[in-house]
């Protein structure tokens, strides 16, 4: 067993990783999904992020591959009981079909619980916000699901500060579930859109955050040092901005700390997530079955605070 964090007010306890289930179905199939999920449980872990818009960027998808994979791997191992299941609803699946209006959440969640195979959901996220439709017509939404149990609990990703206060005022004033999640944007790259404001709502109001791009799209790894690696991954291109000073910078700081501890780059920059103040869990996600054991290596690595200066110092802006 891993040790548990509650995830905010949610009355949720979850382990320090959560696996990050965008590869079900997109870099990975059915059955190597099966095998790094076992792997995963089999290690004490139990929380897994998904979506109903995974994988519809694939050619040949149209989204919902991977929560039908999820599903499936819970229904045939029995183990519903035993998972923390997020996802997410709002991006676009097709014409009419995203947002956050109470209409298309009615329709959604029963599509995202029959690919799941599971008569509830325990996180239910806002994927992104929606300009088009008030806090309270979604929170609505929400608070049906909550009392017909098809859902624990709420949260939003891709929020900034401003939208989440919103959204938390127009719960409060309505008597309605408020967003007891977050899910942003964080790694040791990529720290200003949650430290500042963002953290400190989530500090003063008790809100359970997951980070993902937790590895910086796989760029903290250290296996991409020049343009050239790119091609090692589907997700390269979105890497290239991070071959700079910095990056390189930070990567050394990585490799600093990682042999002092005969860790992975990966490794540490998890470790340090899971340091972090107004962070509960990190997500990430894995294709094979090394690259996960790395990853639930990372829940029991211990940086000292000469570690910490040293990953402070190599990510300075």
């Amino acid at each position: 067993m891993q040790p548990k964090r509650f995830l905010g007010r949610t009355g949720i306890a979850i382990s320090p990783l959560v696996f990050g289930g965008n590869v079900f179905g997109w870099t990975i199939d059915k059955k190597t999904s099966f095998d790094l999920l076992d792997r995963f449980l089999a290690a004490g872990f139990e929380t897994v992020d998904t979506a109903d818009v995974y994988s519809a960027w694939k050619p040949g998808n149209q989204g919902g591959e991977s929560e039908t994979i999820l599903g499936e791997w819970m229904r045939e191992r029995g183990v519903r009981d035993r998972i923390v299941l997020i996802t997410k609803v709002g991006m676009e699946l097709g014409p009419g079909r995203k947002g956050l209006s109470a209409a298309w959440i009615e329709r959604a969640v029963e599509d995202s619980l029959r690919r799941l195979r599971t008569d509830y959901i325990d996180v239910y996220l806002s994927h992104k916000p929606d300009p088009d439709v008030p806090h309270a017509e979604t929170l609505e939404a929400y608070a049906k699901l909550i009392a017909a149990g098809k859902v624990r609990a709420v949260g939003a990703s891709n929020y900034s500060a401003a939208q989440v206060r919103e959204a938390l005022d127009a719960a409060a004033a309505r008597d309605l579930p408020r967003y007891d999640v977050l899910q942003p944007e964080y790694n040791l790259y990529d720290r200003q859109g949650y430290e500042g404001a963002l953290r400190d709502l989530a500090l003063a109001e008790g809100l359970g955050v997951i980070t993902y791009f937790s590895l910086a799209r796989g760029f903290l790894s250290g296996k991409y040092r020049s343009e050239a690696d790119l091609g090692q991954s589907v997700r390269g291109g979105g890497i290239k901005a991070y071959l700079n000073e910095r990056g390189f910078r930070i990567l050394g700081a990585l490799e600093q700390v990682a042999a002092r501890h005969g860790a992975k780059p990966a490794e540490v920059a998890l470790a340090w997530l899971m340091a972090r103040p107004g962070v509960t869990a990190p997500i990430a996600s894995a294709t094979t079955p090394a690259q996960l054991d790395s990853l639930i290596r990372a829940a029991s690595l211990a940086l000292a605070p000469e570690d910490l200066a040293v990953l402070k110092e190599g990510s300075r802006s």
